[in-house]
């Protein structure tokens, strides 16, 4: 899932953090890790608006493939998992504030992002994808200049399509998304295919792709944690790394996104 615009300047940017008075935190005296190991639990931190990587269900649980991957990771670190819903477009400030400890929620791997976090992964690839209404007359990036483009407000995709120069419309999540554009409120949406497309599958959507070439892989997801935590990362990524070889890695991918998504 993904982020951006003056929103993602202004959290990611160095100079526009401290813009908003959000400091940059100065590296720690002493590796999360042993603090986390102390309370055994990791606070990890998702939009809840991302089906079928992290959504709410009808029991009012958070759900998905992100969720199931954190949970994983923690199990394998000694540690239990409270997990927390916000909003993307203010997530990165939210993990830079301490409300967290972790960002297990489809996010992007950009050399700016890099700049204030750490990333542990990738842990899956996206890719690209523009999706129109079945009898929609589009039929090129140009023609989408003249309409309306649905984004997630903060996503990699919203900064793409402002980069394009289309007429962009941003939103909470994906299945705010589907709608507007199912109601003809945007002529086109910009997100990662798997989630939409999957979406199309399952509820029969007037829905299809734009077949245009975007270029390949847009990005691939990573797990954000703070800055200056090597131990912390090395225990996270040797827990990814373990749960990819010894096959549960692909046992989630199977039941939430229906095959391997490395």
């Amino acid at each position: 899932m993904t982020n951006r615009r003056t929103v993602l300047k202004s959290m990611l940017g160095m100079g526009a953090l401290a813009a908003t008075g959000i400091s940059m935190p100065s590296l720690a005296l002493a590796d999360e890790l042993e603090s986390l190991k102390k309370k055994g639990v990791i606070r990890i931190a998702m939009s809840g608006a991302y089906p079928p990587f992290n959504f709410i269900n009808d029991q009012n649980q958070v759900v998905g493939f992100d969720p199931a991957i954190g949970e994983e990771i923690a199990k394998r670190m000694g540690l239990k998992v409270e997990i927390i819903t916000t909003a993307w477009d203010g997530i990165i400030g939210g993990l830079l504030a301490n409300k967290y400890d972790a960002i297990v929620g489809s996010m992007s791997i950009t050399d700016e992002r890099k700049k204030v976090v750490d990333f542990v992964g990738p842990y899956y690839r996206m890719r690209r994808g523009i999706f129109i209404a079945k009898d929609s007359k589009i039929a090129s990036l140009d023609d989408l200049k003249e309409t309306t483009v649905g984004v997630t407000l903060g996503e990699t995709h919203e900064q793409w399509a402002r980069e394009q120069g289309f007429n962009v419309r941003t939103y909470k999540g994906l299945p705010e998304l589907m709608l507007e554009l199912e109601n003809g409120r945007v002529g086109a949406i910009v997100n990662d295919d798997i989630p939409v497309l999957l979406a199309v599958a399952k509820n029969d959507a007037p829905i299809k792709q734009l077949e245009v070439d975007l270029g390949g892989v847009a990005d691939q997801a990573g797990i954000a944690i703070r800055k200056g935590n090597p131990e912390l990362h090395k225990a996270m990524q040797d827990a990814l790394d373990a749960m990819q070889a010894d096959g549960t890695y692909l046992t989630i991918a199977k039941k939430w996104v229906g095959g391997d998504i490395r």
